[in-house]
């Protein structure tokens, strides 16, 4: 499914339900007891049900990191007395997800509210007859030209990995995603590591350590001087 539609799809349900505007505190934070509690879940189920995980079938291109979503209707009430008051199921603002699903499954989480400024945004990009490109940062990643949708400021996301702003960019199918570049500027210089593998996709090193996942990013890599770069062989035709 094409990932414009997926996240048009999924906003449209979370404000109808009203989700992203949450009355209840506790549904608006992270909890890490939450997600240990989830983990333990899951876990128990895949033990009881031959390997096999509780999570809802995506398609098969559908990014690693929001791929795999957590059926809480397979865990409640038998592996997990309730779901997480955070969780979108729930009334809250955080999707569940599991990552490395057919190696050693984690439970991670991801800031809803990122789908909701994509909507956003792509909203104003539909009265456009072309997107307005700005810079070519790779083979088919782009930055817009925001002012020419009406913003004052270009609009961002706050990192759960280090309280950066994360900007957003475009490919050339009009699909849009946050850039972890600074992010995973910051974790190569803390891990001060430069053997990866060639054309390794990085982005693992910011789940590691952390509950959450680099939603709707595009994979890096790292260049001879071990700067992340957008990994371009993902976006040959």
């Amino acid at each position: 499914m094409n990932i414009r539609l997926f996240v048009l799809i999924g906003v449209f349900t979370l404000l109808l339900t009203g989700c992203l505007y949450p009355k209840d505190p506790s549904t608006k934070f992270p909890d890490e007891t939450e997600v240990k509690r989830v983990q333990d879940a899951v876990i128990a189920f895949q033990k009881e049900n031959d390997g096999i995980l509780p999570i809802k079938t995506k398609d098969a291109d559908t990014d690693l990191y929001i791929k795999y979503l957590i059926d809480f209707r397979r865990i409640v009430p038998q592996y997990l007395s309730e779901i997480p008051k955070n969780a979108y199921e729930n009334g809250g603002i955080f999707q569940y997800v599991i990552i490395d699903a057919e190696t050693d499954p984690k439970v991670k989480i991801f800031d809803l509210h990122i789908v909701e400024k994509i909507r956003e945004i792509q909203l104003r990009l539909s009265t456009k007859k072309y997107p307005p490109y700005k810079e070519q940062l790779a083979a088919d990643v782009f930055t817009l030209d925001f002012s020419k949708l009406g913003y004052h400021e270009d609009p961002f996301i706050v990192s759960p990995f280090t309280g950066q702003q994360l900007p957003f960019v475009i490919n050339g199918r009009g699909d849009l995603f946050l850039d972890y570049t600074g992010d995973l500027l910051v974790r190569l210089k803390e891990m001060d590591q430069t053997d990866f593998k060639e054309n390794e996709d990085i982005r693992w090193i910011l789940t590691e350590g952390s509950i959450f996942v680099p939603a709707y990013s595009l994979p890096y890599t790292v260049n001879e001087e071990g700067e992340p770069i957008f990994f371009e062989k993902k976006f040959e035709n």
